[in-house]
């Protein structure tokens, strides 16, 4: 990983001149804000309209090839989005080289087919089911169910450091 230079900004460092409230507020994502983009997959819907689905970017702006989204909160390491599949529709199989994608199904029945090297694994995915698709491995998502499924979406990077607790909190006195 290439180094950076310390005088670099990430997303998550405090802009200059914000106080300690709007610095927050800049990192909460409401959902009463958000609306559902059913054009960051269009041209897989012009293709076939079976791939219509629409995504709601909450933190980044994912993996569907969106460039940027005012309305997201800057990420450095991870996407979060949800994903909501109509009834009768399929996410197509893809994959990703670079990183882990998670699905977390909040509602809905999903047909989730994974396949690496000539190799298939089938499975149904319902309410509260997650998987995580290591990278280089196709995954597909088809709605089997009669209702829009809706499910949370997220891709990311290695595991982050232990968290620590503030010295004077009784968990930080202990040793892991």
């Amino acid at each position: 990983m290439p180094e950076r230079a310390q005088d670099t900004p990430r997303s998550w460092d405090r802009p200059a001149g914000s106080s300690f409230e709007q610095w927050m507020q800049s990192r909460v994502a409401r959902f009463s804000t958000r609306r559902y983009d059913f054009d960051a997959l269009k041209f897989q819907a012009d293709f076939d309209p079976k791939y219509r689905r629409g995504q709601m970017r909450y933190i980044g702006t994912g993996g569907t090839g969106v460039d940027s989204d005012s309305n997201t909160i800057p990420s450095e390491h991870f996407t979060f989005s949800t994903m909501v599949i109509p009834a009768g529709h399929e996410g197509p199989p893809h994959l990703h080289v670079d990183v882990e994608e998670v699905f977390f199904v909040l509602r809905g029945k999903l047909k989730l087919v994974l396949e690496k090297d000539g190799e298939r694994f089938e499975t149904v995915l319902t309410d509260r089911d997650v998987v995580s698709v290591p990278p280089g491995v196709y995954r597909e998502e088809i709605n089997i169910g009669d209702e829009d499924a809706l499910m949370c979406v997220m891709l990311g990077a290695k595991k982050p450091v232990t968290p620590t607790y503030p010295p004077e909190h009784p968990l930080a006195k202990i040793k892991r």
